[in-house]
């Protein structure tokens, strides 16, 4: 009889995780369905739906320095632009400010930490810490780089040109014509 009651409950326990599990990839699949997202690589899905995390150190994001926008990987959302990246040494891009609206805070299933997705399609992007006394705002995302994208600043290239003319009223006629002269 105890040999039953254990191969029961063994049952029913199976029965639940998979039920958990298969109400939980529907809802991945729901939650996507209508919209149209870059697609993922099995890594970045394991991150960005499945609430993952990238080994510290290992994000190509991690020493960037160039002026840009960091975008969500998923769905193109801007979330931070460079000037508020920091160097905090934790293993993650961190960041002490999001673009307005676009990133979410979410108590974490650990009931310790606060979890920060994509405002825009919900995918996970990391944790959010508060009191460390990084940056003034004292305030740090650590994001894992594989969730984002980077768009590098465009720079306005100004050329230098010199021009001769025999009638100089002529020429600054037809520079005023022009854009940018």
């Amino acid at each position: 009889m105890l040999m039953i009651r254990k191969t029961m409950f063994l049952l029913y326990l199976f029965i639940g995780i998979g039920n958990i599990y298969s109400q939980s990839k529907l809802s991945i699949e729901k939650q996507t369905a209508n919209m149209n997202y870059n697609k993922l690589t099995l890594e970045e899905e394991a991150i960005i739906l499945h609430k993952g995390t990238e080994y510290p150190g290992t994000g190509e994001l991690l020493h960037n320095k160039a002026s840009g926008i960091y975008v969500c990987k998923q769905c193109d959302a801007p979330l931070y632009t460079s000037k508020s990246k920091f160097e905090s040494n934790c293993g993650w891009p961190s960041f002490d400010e999001e673009i307005e609206g676009a990133v979410q805070r979410l108590p974490d299933a650990d009931g310790r930490r606060t979890e920060i997705i994509c405002a825009r399609c919900k995918g996970h992007l990391g944790h959010i810490f508060f009191n460390e006394g990084f940056t003034p705002k004292n305030t740090r995302h650590c994001v894992n780089s594989i969730s984002m994208k980077f768009i590098p600043e465009k720079r306005q290239t100004l050329h230098k040109a010199y021009f001769a003319s025999g009638c100089f009223w002529g020429t600054e006629y037809y520079f005023q014509e022009l854009d940018g002269v």
